[in-house]
């Protein structure tokens, strides 16, 4: 098969099949089998350029290691106030400055259409890594590689998506990559969180998804919760954010009514929603979907900056 990543553009989950995703999962796969003099001949003197002008400390730091462990080093802008862009720079400006001295970069921004916008004004490959309220793909990526590391499968499992379901952006990118799979998806949030129209529409037929507002209706029934934390930040009224915050809790009671070995992920960081006890369970799988968030962030930059990638 061809390499479906080289030289493109990691904008949307959507761009890419289902045929694509398994391919970045063997690289994956392999890239946890290289040695550690194997991984550095993946991107010798190439440099990654972090843009982030929203907090991050999983996304951004992973990107960094995966790059440094295949070879390659990094350049970052982690505050926007210690930029160009606190003097009136804009955003265009900024990334044109940075493709002259990077081969790869990843971008966050508040903005949606942020990222698609850098992808259209420079000649080098652009990630996106988290765009407003629209898409972090990477985020998906990794957390359906998580789902198949550990459950050997996606097609038929039922997943629980819990949270805040409207302004996530690791939402919209997960749905739309498990809908490749064909698994069950149960989609639970408060009434004003629920996911947006147009996914909905998207989605339609090419996902099972049914909605509830009650996380114990369908805890018994499914093999993974999926949890988000309700973004204080991205919710337009202080007033609504005091109306939804704390609508779901996930704690050893709760997962006391669920099945042995659900699953309980998490693309963090955590607030309320899921308490410090749950850690100490099998269930907990969040700090695993951490650490596969490295090995597929290296096998993606590899697969981008290769266009054969190693047998």
């Amino acid at each position: 098969m061809i390499n479906p990543f080289y030289g493109r553009d990691i904008i949307s989950i959507r761009d890419f099949s289902k045929l694509d995703l398994e391919y970045l999962f063997r690289m994956s796969d392999k890239i946890q089998k290289l040695s550690h003099d194997e991984l550095k001949v993946l991107a010798p003197g190439k440099l990654l350029g972090t843009l982030f002008f929203e907090p991050s400390t999983r996304t951004r730091l992973s990107f960094e290691a995966a790059m440094l462990s295949i070879g390659g080093g990094t350049v970052s802008i982690v505050e926007a106030r210690t930029t160009s862009i606190e003097k009136g720079e804009n955003l265009n400006d900024t990334v044109k400055t940075v493709e002259s001295y990077v081969d790869i970069m990843v971008l966050r921004h508040h903005m949606e259409g942020a990222a698609r916008f850098a992808a259209q004004i420079t000649q080098k490959p652009v990630i996106n890594g988290g765009s407003g309220i629209e898409e972090h793909p990477t985020q998906a990526m990794l957390d359906i590689y998580t789902l198949l590391k550990l459950r050997g499968r996606i097609t038929n499992l039922k997943i629980a998506v819990i949270g805040d379901l409207k302004y996530g952006r690791t939402v919209y990118s997960l749905l739309y990559g498990l809908a490749n799979f064909n698994p069950q998806i149960f989609l639970v949030s408060p009434p004003d969180l629920m996911v947006r129209d147009e996914a909905l529409i998207d989605l339609e037929g090419k996902a099972k998804l049914s909605q509830h507002e009650n996380i114990e209706e369908i805890i018994q029934d499914v093999d993974a919760i999926y949890v988000t934390r309700i973004q204080k930040e991205r919710l337009p009224d202080p007033l609504e954010y005091e109306k939804v915050k704390g609508s779901y809790v996930i704690d050893n009671k709760l997962l006391s009514k669920g099945r042995e070995d659900l699953m309980v992920l998490h693309p963090l960081p955590r607030a309320t929603e899921i308490k410090s006890e749950v850690d100490k369970t099998p269930n907990a799988k969040y700090f695993i979907q951490a650490q596969y968030g490295k090995i597929v962030r290296a096998a993606l930059i590899s697969l981008m900056l290769n266009e054969q990638p190693p047998n």
